[in-house]
């Protein structure tokens, strides 16, 4: 499994617009591209990351073009975004996780 994962700070007053267009691409990436799905979490410094999961690093690559109406609200969740920090690129290891029971 192939992470990747994003940080951001954003602009203020822009949080749902970003929030909003975070979903659309989110969902459209794991329909259109075979992506696990995603998270957004707010940190308590008031940044703000996502992971998103993958099968693999060959199928988040080949993941790069988007219908129009994406890449309209990818466009927005830029717009929002005050800072962008690096990405991190990971490989599960270990997996302990389990969904809400």
């Amino acid at each position: 499994m192939f992470i990747a994962f994003y940080r951001w700070k954003l602009k203020r007053g822009k949080e749902r617009q970003f929030r909003t267009a975070w979903t659309k691409v989110t969902l459209a990436i794991r329909k259109d591209c075979g992506s696990l799905g995603s998270r957004l979490h707010k940190a308590e410094d008031g940044t703000w990351a996502a992971y998103a999961q993958w099968p693999s690093k060959k199928l988040w690559k080949a993941c790069r073009t988007l219908d129009a109406k994406t890449d309209i609200a990818r466009r927005k969740m830029r717009a929002a975004v005050k800072q962008r920090f690096p990405s991190l690129y990971l490989t599960v290891r270990d997996d302990y996780l389990t969904r809400e029971r």
